[in-house]
Order: structure tokens, then C-alpha cells, then sequence
């Protein structure tokens, strides 16, 4: 089993924490940005299920 040979400084890993934490922000703001096109119709490439075709089939 794998051993590390020295102990991670704090500034190590305080910076791998922050960039981790920086990515949820990220996620975040592409999923708004995702979500804002849907609703406006602007989205190209996006595929996404529309209601009326889920109703007509359930009919």
C-alpha cells in the first residue's frame, strides 16, 4: 500500500481545499448560464425533454 513520505504542508492543503471549492462555483455558474438559455429559447446543441410531447405521449 502507498505511503507518503512527507506530511502535506497547511499551505498545501489549504490551496488543493480552495481550487476544490473553487470548482462548485464554477459548476454553478455554467448550470445558471444552461438554465437561463432553456428558458429564454436560446439554447443550440442543449437537448432537453419538452412537456407537451411527455403529455401527448401519456394520453
Amino acid at each position: 500500500m502507498a505511503v507518503p513520505k512527507k506530511k502535506t504542508s497547511k499551505g498545501k492543503r489549504n490551496q488543493r481545499h480552495a481550487h476544490w471549492k473553487a470548482k462548485a462555483g464554477v459548476a454553478a455558474a455554467k448550470a445558471l448560464s444552461i438554465g437561463k438559455a432553456v428558458l429564454s429559447g436560446r439554447a443550440q446543441g442543449f437537448v432537453y425533454p419538452i412537456a407537451t410531447e411527455a403529455e401527448e405521449s401519456d394520453s
